[in-house]
């Protein structure tokens, strides 16, 4: 059964959601709809998966650059560094 429901969201980013659901032949009810069942999943005992300790303690501490990355580059140079 669907439901109606009125969210409300900064207009760049509704501008930009359309444009990405219509270059994938999706809905963006199709699409929001997707992701709020993916962070609500639950696996097959019924129970959210918990994370391990060590990982909840990491949780939130990398923050990504606001430039473009190139990820090959960036390994090659932590290798220079640790091995040089």
């Amino acid at each position: 059964m669907s439901t109606k429901l009125t969210l409300t969201i900064n207009k760049e980013t509704i501008t930009k959601a359309k444009k990405y659901a219509k270059a994938n032949n999706q809905s963006l009810s199709d699409i929001v709809e997707s992701y709020l069942n993916f962070l609500t999943k639950e696996d097959i005992e019924g129970s959210k998966e918990e994370l391990q300790p060590v990982v909840k303690s990491l949780k939130g501490s990398f923050k990504m650059p606001k430039k473009e990355m190139n990820y090959q580059e960036e390994l090659r140079n932590r290798r220079e560094e640790k091995y040089l």
